[in-house]
């Protein structure tokens, strides 16, 4: 039996909470007790959440066998004898693990120096402000750097439990606990933390459809006209309305779903980049290129070049790491 102890200081992040419910699913799935899980705090007792609700916590002897650490909305920092404690776990437990602004407290306890790592988006600038060390990803869902990992805010601690999961036990036991937590299994280490669908914001759900349509069927071509017939719309209405709820065309709208999805297969590493191109509908390889070029600077090879070296740092730290259009075009995006 694996100890997973998850560590909070008054006022922690009341979603972290959601975490553990995959180590609860896993020894449901494993059919034995495969994690025994402890809340930690420095003295035990009582701590209070972000919400107002309390939950009781041990006090921390030594380090368990992954360390969970739990951020606050606003990160503060911590007791000495807390950082202490984060920085022994990290040479003596397995794992350590910092959710959402976690990893202030994992760089606080110098774990991420020289170390690539993640934290929300919201507080990440200030992450690489405060801590020059650290090599912040600005953008990544969950980082693993040697056995050091850290997650994005909110939803994101659970993408991180899963792939601890995965890590110990399997990716089909890992597969089963996401459906049973009606979750996406599972967005890989790399996907972005925003997402194209959120960030066009439609007002209506004409279009809205229209985008959740495109994004389901990214191989068909999604020229205006399908779009239009989706949403009911002719296809002059639907473009003047369109850009009118969105502020891009069609055309740009859909490219951005696209490249969106192709980066998350490509940081995944799993698929060749023509076949990424294929299944997300780029005619050819050259026009996902250019595509990747007008949004991040750079081509497909590169972010996967990118991405290795990361990996490779890892495995110097200690492990491997597993972090995981024209607008004229009558192919929308394509």
């Amino acid at each position: 039996m694996a100890d997973v102890g998850f560590l909070l200081e008054d006022g922690f992040q009341v979603m972290a909470m959601a975490t553990l419910s995959v180590f609860e699913f896993a020894n449901i799935e494993i059919g034995r007790d495969a994690y025994r899980v402890t809340v930690l705090s420095e003295t035990g007792g009582s701590m209070r959440s972000s919400l107002g609700p309390k939950i009781e916590s041990t006090a921390f002897s030594a380090p368990p066998d992954t360390l969970l650490v739990v951020g606050e909305l606003v990160p503060k920092s911590l007791p000495p004898a807390v950082a202490r404690f984060i920085a022994k776990a990290g040479t003596e437990s397995r794992r350590v693990a910092g959710i959402c602004t976690g990893a202030y407290h994992l760089a606080e306890a110098r774990l991420l120096d020289g170390r690539v790592a993640t934290t929300h988006w919201a507080h990440a600038a200030k992450l690489a402000e405060l801590y020059p060390a650290v090599r912040v990803e600005q953008d990544r869902i969950f980082v693993r750097d040697g056995n050091v990992w850290t997650s994005a805010g909110m939803s994101a601690g659970i993408d991180l439990a899963l792939a601890l999961v995965e890590q110990d036990h399997g990716a089909a036991v890992a597969r089963s606990i996401a459906r049973r937590l009606v979750v996406y299994y599972r967005r890989p280490g790399g996907q972005s933390q925003f997402s194209a669908l959120l960030d066009l914001e439609p007002r209506s759900d004409r279009i809205q459809r229209a985008l959740i349509y495109a994004k389901e069927n990214l191989k068909e071509a999604l020229s205006v006209e399908d779009l239009a017939g989706v949403a009911n719309l002719s296809p002059r209405q639907f473009s003047r309305i369109f850009r009118s709820e969105t502020g891009v065309s069609p055309a740009k709208a859909v490219e951005r779903i696209r490249i969106e999805v192709a980066k998350s297969m490509i940081d995944d590493g799993r698929h060749p980049i023509e076949v990424v191109a294929r299944e997300t509908g780029f005619a050819d390889r050259d026009r996902m290129r250019r595509a990747f070029l007008r949004t991040y600077g750079q081509p497909p090879q590169s972010l996967r070049r990118s991405i290795r070296l990361i990996e490779g740092s890892g495995a110097s730290s200690g492990g491997d790491n597993v972090s995981n259009g024209r607008e004229n075009d009558s192919r929308v995006g394509g």
